[in-house]
Order: structure tokens, then sequence, then C-alpha cells
């Protein structure tokens, strides 16, 4: 009988190895001077930046949900990466906290180094994007458990901030300004039913222009999710910030109420703002009702930004010197004994 091996078993030990050398200089290329030790180790190690006076760290961690099954099914596997770090980096940035770094999480089932070193690739666009460092990671092979070709991401984000800075929401009242920052498509969220009525019901095909589109569908639905890392600086920085809210799965009905003080709602003017037409896609295709459409996806806004009504203006001028589509699009309102189901209102 011949000998068994781990390779036999389904583990590439030496597929990991290779892995490991491929993503060293993708991830030295995202570098802090914080960073004392990376990717190599048994644990990365990290210091905290200078000034500040009573630092608090703030950490995220998520997935990119369903969209995966996009990329397996269009064979591309660049941008995905990139929606790994957003999904986490855009949450930790919600508390005012400037990204410090990441570690990823890449499993499959045998490990294909060409499509891993691609998404890694993307992670540390992502990462770099953030400013965040690439400290570190795990791969592993999990024969038996994931589909051939297929794999499954998680991300972990940690951030500082000094507590004196923390933006709660806690400061948010009446007569705010409500500020939108755009959406270039689902982001990350949404995608099973996306995913049903395009692919399954309208039986769409990933490489054709849909009707509205001006791009392929994989395009559309692959186009990766924006990092917010620097517009929420230069929010932060014009000063008068309250409250960041990130537009993830729930939409805006079911996050914006999430950073609110009691008896506080928000009117926004859906007129203000415009839908992504693959979202507009998915509606008509899937006779979706608005109501779904607003608890599903982010519906055209990525980001929302509660400012004084006093450096509205200001905050608008930083968000655009940024480089991000922005625009007034409602303003807080009292709405005491009122549920959180019905906190938000599209007028």
């Amino acid at each position: 009988m011949a000998s068994l091996t781990y390779r036999g078993a389904g583990v590439d030990i030496d597929a990991g190895d290779e892995l490991v050398e491929r993503i060293k200089p993708f991830a030295k290329a995202t570098m802090r001077p914080e960073v004392i030790a990376g990717i190599g180790g048994f644990a990365a190690l990290c210091g905290l930046p200078g000034g500040l006076r009573e630092p608090v760290l703030v950490s995220g961690t998520d997935g990119v949900g369903t969209k995966l099954k996009v990329a397996f099914a269009a064979d591309r596997h660049d941008t995905i990466g990139i929606d790994l770090v957003a999904m986490c980096v855009n949450d930790v940035i919600t508390t005012g906290a400037q990204p410090l770094f990441f570690l990823d999480y890449f499993a499959t089932a045998a490990l294909d180094v060409e499509r891993a070193t691609s998404v890694i690739r993307g992670i540390a666009d992502g990462c770099k994007q953030a400013g965040c460092a690439l400290l570190g990671g795990e791969t592993a092979e999990l024969p038996g458990m994931y589909a051939p070709g297929e794999y499954d991401l998680a991300g972990f984000a940690v951030g500082v901030v000094d507590r004196s800075l923390l933006v709660t929401g806690e400061h948010i009242e009446a007569g705010n300004v409500v500020l939108g920052l755009e959406s270039n498509g689902l982001h990350s969220n949404g995608y099973s039913l996306a995913r049903k009525v395009l692919l399954e019901h309208a039986k769409l095909q990933l490489g054709e222009r849909a009707d509205g589109l001006n791009e392929t569908l994989a395009e559309a639905l692959l186009r990766p999710t924006p990092i917010y890392a620097r517009a929420a600086a230069a929010a932060l920085q014009a000063g008068g910030v309250h409250g960041f809210c990130h537009i993830t799965g729930g939409g805006l009905p079911g996050n914006v109420p999430r950073i609110l003080p009691a008896a506080l709602g928000v009117d926004l003017d859906a007129k203000l703002w415009s839908v992504p037409p693959v979202l507009q896609l998915v509606q008509r295709l899937g006779d979706v009702e608005l109501g779904e459409m607003r608890r599903t996806f982010n519906m055209g806004l990525g980001l929302v930004v509660i400012v004084e009504a006093s450096r509205a203006d200001a905050v608008l001028t930083a968000l655009a010197a940024a480089g991000e589509p922005v625009r007034r699009v409602g303003v807080v309102v009292k709405r005491p004994g009122v549920d959180e189901d019905h906190l938000i209102s599209f007028v």
C-alpha cells in the first residue's frame, strides 16, 4: 500500500507556501509606520499612532455574502477583495476612527494559487484605499467543505480614535442636515434577491448588456464597494459631524435608526438622489415593491453623514474635494413615540 500524504488528502502545503511568497509584496505596499511585524510570523504586531491622549481601538468584521457567487460565475476575482475591505472598514469609520490594520481569512477546498493571488491583491488594493495595513491573515484548504472552484472570505478591520473624538450619534438633534454619499450599485448587499431576479427569473446572462445598463451585467454586479475612509476623514476635518451611517443590509430604514437618539427620526427626500441603473433593473424585472427594495438595498446612498446645519456647506465642500459625489438628502426631525420601523420617512 502506498504511503498516504496530506497532499493526497487534498491539502497542498507547497501551494500555500507559494501563495504566501506571492502576496508578501502586496502586503508590504500597505504598511504603516506603526507596523512592527506582519505576514510571516505566528502573529502580527502593530503599535498605535502617536498624538492620541486616550486611544480607543475600534474593530469590525464582515464578508461579502453571495456576491461571491457572481464572481464564481463570471470567473472574475480581482475586485472582490476590495469589497471585503470596504464592508469592514466602512463600519469602523462610522465611529470617527482611522483604519489601522486589516486581516483576512480565505478558505477553499483546493488552493488555486493564481485565483487566490488575484483575490488577495484586491484586498491589498482595498487596504491602500483605506490607508490601513494588510497585516496578516489565514489561508485554509478544507477538502470537502466547498464546491470545486469556490472559496469563502471574511475580513477583520481594526481602527483607532481618541476617545474625545468618538462619533457616536449621541449629539444628533432635530434640525441637523442629512448628507448622502452616492453608491455605485449594490455594493455587497442584497445579492440573493438580485441574483434571483436577474439570473434565475429574468434569465439574463452575465456577459450581456441588459436594458438600461451601459456595461455588462457582470460589470454592474461586480463593481467594487467604495471605501469611504478618506471621505469620512475629510468630513471630520471640516467639523460639525454628529453621525455616520454605513448603508448595508436593511437599507436606509434599517441602518439610519441605529445612530439616532431617542425620539428623533429622519425625513429623506428621495427625489434628491438617483437610484443606480442596476437596482432599477432589479426592481423592474422582479416587480419588487418599493418598500422591499428600500429595506434590502442601499437604493443609491452608500454612506449617510449627519451634520450641524451651520457646517453642512463646509462638509459638503470637503466631501466633494475628497472625490465623493454627495448631496443634501434630508433633515433630522423630532419623532417621539414612534417605533424604530417608522423613524425614517421618505417624502
